[in-house]
C-alpha cells in the first residue's frame, strides 16, 4: 500500500530555500520500494538578473562637453525579476541620476537609448536616437537642473516626478552623436539580450536613429525549468542520475505553481537503510537555485514494488 511523505517549509535547511529533508522517525529499511511525486506547490520566486547568476550589467558612453570626452557609465542591475520593460526603467533612472536626457515642453522625460521588446520579430530591441545640438534644440524642451543627485528613493520612483536633484546637465555637443550601448562578454547580461557577446552600438553622428534587433532568442529568465533532485533513488536514464521531477514556470512572479502529476512516475529506491530523504530544487542548469519564497510543499508516495 502506498505511503505519503509531506514536506514544507519546517524542512528546510540552509538560507537558499532549496533543500527540504525528511527525517524519519527511525531508520527504514528499503528493500524493494520506489517513490514518485505526487505534487509540488512552490511560490514563483527565483531572480533571472542577479550578481550570482552574473548576468546583471552594461555600459553605455556619453558624450561630456565640458571633459570634451567620452565617458562611459557602468549600469549595475540590483538582483530582482524583471521583464525587459523594468531593465528600461532602470536604465532610465540611470540615465536621469546622470543627468542625461532632456525635458520637453510637456514636463515629460526625453531619453535617448531604450530597451523595447519587439514581438512582430519574436526579439528584444536596442534604440538609440543622436542628442540635438544646441542650434536643433526645439522650442519649450529644457535641460535638467544643476544638482547633488540626493532627491532619489530608488529606480522604481517614476522617472518622470524624479527630476529633483538631478545632476549637472553637460551641455549639448557641436555635433550630433548617439550613446554607445555595450554588453560586455565579462558578464552574461549580452545573453539575456539575445546580442552577440561584446555588442556595442555605432556613435553614429549622421542625425539618424539607430535600431539592433536581438540574434538569438533572449534569455530573460535561464530558470524556466525547474527539476527536483532527490538522494537515495538511481534513475539510470538521467543525467543526473537523482533528477525525479521537473516544473516549469507559468504565471507571473510570486504566482504559486502548482504541478499535479496526471500518473505517478515511479523511481526506484536504492536498496539500504535510510533515516532521511533530502530533495534539492536545482536550476536549468542542475545547480542549486536561490528560492525566496520558502512556502513549498512537495508530496511524495513510496510504494513497495
Amino acid at each position: 500500500m502506498p505511503n505519503t511523505i509531506v514536506l514544507n517549509s519546517t524542512n528546510i535547511i540552509g538560507n537558499d530555500n532549496n533543500t527540504l529533508v525528511y527525517n524519519f522517525p527511525s531508520s527504514v529499511n528499503f528493500d524493494n520500494h520506489s517513490i514518485a511525486v505526487e505534487s509540488v506547490s512552490i511560490n514563483y520566486s527565483w531572480f533571472n538578473i542577479s550578481a550570482a547568476l552574473n548576468n546583471n550589467s552594461f555600459t553605455y558612453s556619453w558624450w561630456n562637453t565640458t571633459a570634451n570626452a567620452w565617458v562611459t557609465y557602468t549600469l549595475v542591475i540590483e538582483d530582482g525579476l524583471y521583464e525587459l520593460a523594468d531593465i528600461n526603467a532602470r536604465l532610465q533612472f540611470e540615465m536621469v541620476k546622470n543627468g542625461h536626457y532632456l525635458i520637453n515642453s510637456l514636463g515629460q522625460n526625453v531619453y535617448y537609448v531604450e530597451l523595447v521588446v519587439n514581438a512582430t520579430r519574436f526579439a528584444f530591441q536596442l534604440n538609440t536616437f543622436p542628442l540635438p545640438t544646441s542650434a536643433q534644440f526645439a522650442p519649450g524642451v529644457s535641460n535638467p537642473t544643476t544638482g547633488t543627485g540626493t532627491g532619489f528613493i530608488d529606480w522604481k520612483t517614476p522617472v518622470a516626478d524624479a527630476k529633483a536633484g538631478t545632476s549637472a546637465w553637460n551641455g549639448f555637443p557641436a555635433n550630433n552623436y548617439n550613446s554607445v550601448v555595450t554588453f560586455p562578454a565579462t558578464n552574461k547580461f549580452y545573453k539575456v539580450m539575445g546580442f552577440a557577446a561584446n555588442f556595442a552600438s555605432p556613435q553614429n553622428n549622421s542625425n539618424l536613429n539607430y535600431s539592433a534587433l536581438s540574434t538569438t532568442s533572449p534569455i530573460i529568465q535561464e530558470n524556466t525549468n525547474v527539476f527536483l533532485s532527490m538522494s537515495n533513488i538511481d534513475n539510470i536514464y538521467s543525467n543526473p542520475t537523482s533528477i525525479i521531477h521537473n516544473l516549469v514556470v507559468s504565471g507571473r512572479f510570486g504566482g504559486t505553481i502548482l504541478d499535479r502529476p496526471n500518473n505517478l512516475a515511479y523511481n526506484k529506491l536504492i536498496k539500504g537503510q535510510y533515516n532521511q530523504l533530502r530533495v534539492q530544487i536545482l536550476g536549468s542548469n542542475y545547480q542549486p537555485l536561490k528560492v525566496n519564497d520558502p512556502d513549498i510543499v512537495i508530496v511524495l508516495v513510496i510504494d513497495k514494488n
